[in-house]
């Protein structure tokens, strides 16, 4: 099997049609082996000599749902749990404003360093609050679900 080509920057743009159908294309692919190890094989464009690379079914699972977004139309960017984060970016994850995430940062909510003046937050903690954050709110839910039940 040959995978097909990504563009370059699809982090910074939507997908376009022919990424979304290639995306979903490989998912399905992935998805029947997704158990066991899977087997690919890759087309080298300067060799052209396959080249076979096995997925563990972790791996296999973190690649499929990175191409279930880009089949959807999102763009996507992958963030390393090490990588400091600025204010910007951070809200930008947690989809609220900046003011709002340095609010949070002085509550100390969320762990954050200074350097210089500009406050930084390790990605991983900025994940472990909205995986927090996610669970309070899923909860929240669950409860108002459970009370809306009773009514009726």
């Amino acid at each position: 099997m040959t995978l097909p080509a990504f563009s370059e920057g699809l982090g910074g743009r939507l997908p376009s049609a022919s990424e979304k159908a290639a995306a979903n294309h490989l998912r399905r692919i992935l998805a029947t082996h997704a158990a066991e190890d899977t087997k690919l094989r890759v087309l080298d464009e300067e060799t052209k000599l396959p080249t076979e690379i096995t997925l563990s079914p972790a791996l296999s699972s973190l690649l499929m749902e990175l191409l279930r977004h880009v089949g959807r139309g999102d763009a996507v960017t992958l963030v390393p749990v090490s990588q400091m984060l600025t204010t910007q970016q951070a809200a930008d994850i947690l989809n609220v404003s900046r003011p709002f995430l340095i609010s949070l940062l002085e509550k100390g909510e969320i762990e954050h360093s200074l350097v210089g003046r500009h406050r930084r937050i390790k990605a991983d903690r900025l994940f472990a609050y909205k995986e927090q954050r996610d669970k309070k709110r899923g909860n929240a839910l669950s409860g108002l679900a459970e009370l809306d039940g009773e009514n009726l």
